[in-house]
């Protein structure tokens, strides 16, 4: 992702993103962890409305160093996966924040986007967690 700063908020807005993604799951086989993913739920749409944008600047940075591909090929995949949770899981809960700015046909478009992403949000959960994972191996491992 980035360093610093930047790389913490990143793993914070994944492991959010990744408990309320896969928070069904969760809640069955650990019933005491529902209280702490309903706080977490109250602000889902604010949660999802940041990482959809920090998504999106992960991106733009993943973009930028293109050119990195041919010597960390791993790194720069990672980036670009992380960018597509962050984004779509994004845009999942923060979609609730957006729509009373938008016109009645993009509302209509994006609701229709919302509802397909739905279907995998389960998935890019599970996917969220697993980047948090994998990030903090490459920074404390490699």
């Amino acid at each position: 992702m980035f360093t610093g700063l930047e790389y913490w908020l990143g793993l914070l807005l994944l492991a959010a993103l990744g408990v309320l993604g896969a928070s069904s799951v969760i809640v069955k086989k650990k019933p005491e962890a529902g209280e702490l993913i309903d706080r977490l739920a109250k602000v889902s749409g604010w949660v999802g409305l940041v990482s959809a944008l920090w998504g999106l600047w992960v991106l733009i940075g993943a973009l930028r160093t293109l050119r990195v591909i041919s010597v960390f090929p791993l790194h720069w995949l990672t980036m670009l996966a992380t960018a597509a949770v962050l984004i779509g899981l994004g845009f999942i809960f923060g979609y609730g924040m957006v729509t009373t700015y938008l016109s009645a046909e993009a509302r209509q478009k994006g609701e229709q986007l919302r509802r397909k992403l739905l279907g995998y949000q389960l998935v890019l959960g599970y996917v969220s967690l697993g980047l948090v994972a994998w990030w903090l191996l490459l920074r404390f491992v490699f």
